[in-house]
């Protein structure tokens, strides 16, 4: 049967690592989704324990648990790895269901929430690029749309106890899908990414550096610009602030940091918060987009 949009929408979580758990208590506060099932590799795990004890139903068969569900979920959040997602878009399209990847797979439409997110809900598969991505992307578009730029240089700082099997295991796809990324919105071809993993103690909070050379850069403008796409930012993920801003000749560099404002992780993972909540705004930009215009108050 047809989903009744006068109802939350159905969602599920596939992945319940420290993003997937995260991303559950994200949901939980969202009045238009409706987590329904959080996903795992196995029963038992840990993760899937903590859903559990939130109230949430669990299953620890991957994909093959969404698949086999009574009724399609409207989105599924896919907390996996970039090398499964392939798989399991190719499971999930038929029904239907549209997917907010949180993986580096390159395959979706790439999203960034401030910069082209009202095109998110014209796309099946959706692709928010990765935490750095997200965190450089709004910043690097607003300064190239304003000053010619040649090269732009990202460089990440994450704490090691921030960072899990699954993103370990796709560094790579993560830096050439960041990478991706920031050509794409910029238009800049001279990209460079690199990530640190820092096993500082205490761990050290999610950090990325710009580093932007091009011409006709003056400090005040080249901050106004700056401040405005940083506040877009910050207005769905709190914790994100920008510690410096300079600009001299033909160098800009801009360092920002994004503290976790979540209910089950520490302040230093970042990473996962501005990840999360991209991917929580997005959806419910679909669950309005879709709902009936009583649904919202409007005749």
């Amino acid at each position: 049967m047809p989903p009744d949009r006068n109802e939350p929408l159905r969602v599920a979580i596939l992945g319940a690592g420290l993003i997937g758990i995260d991303l559950l208590m994200k949901i939980r506060r969202s009045p238009v989704l409706d987590c329904r099932l959080v996903v795992g590799r196995q029963d038992g795990g840990l993760g899937l324990r903590r859903a559990a004890d939130l109230g949430c139903a669990t299953a620890g068969d991957g994909i093959r648990s969404l698949v086999a569900a009574d009724r399609p979920f409207d989105i599924v959040f896919d907390a996996s790895n970039a090398v499964s997602h392939v798989e399991h878009w190719k499971c999930l399209e038929p029904l239907g269901t549209r997917l907010v990847d949180l993986t580096p797979s390159m395959v979706g439409h790439m999203v960034a929430p401030t910069v082209n997110g009202a095109d998110a809900t014209a796309h099946r598969n959706i692709n928010l690029i990765s935490c750095t991505g997200q965190a450089a992307v709004p910043i690097l578009h607003a300064l190239t749309r304003q000053f010619p730029t040649s090269y732009i240089e990202v460089v990440t700082t994450a704490a090691s106890s921030s960072v899990g099997r699954a993103t370990r295991l796709n560094l790579d796809e993560y830096i050439d899908t960041t990478q991706d990324a920031v050509r794409t919105f910029t238009g800049v071809p001279d990209v460079k990414v690199m990530v640190n993993l820092s096993p500082a103690s205490p761990p050290t909070t999610f950090r990325v550096a710009l580093s932007v050379l091009g011409t006709g850069f003056d400090a005040d403008a080249v901050r106004h610009v700056v401040t405005e796409a940083a506040a877009q930012v910050s207005a769905f993920a709190p914790g994100f602030a920008v510690k410096a801003c300079t600009a001299a000749d033909d160098r800009v560099f801009v360092a920002v940091e994004v503290a976790a404002t979540g209910d089950r992780i520490p302040r230093h993972v970042g990473n996962l918060d501005i990840i999360n909540s991209a991917a929580v705004l997005i959806a419910e930009r679909c669950a309005r987009d879709s709902a009936p215009a009583t649904t919202l108050g409007v005749s």
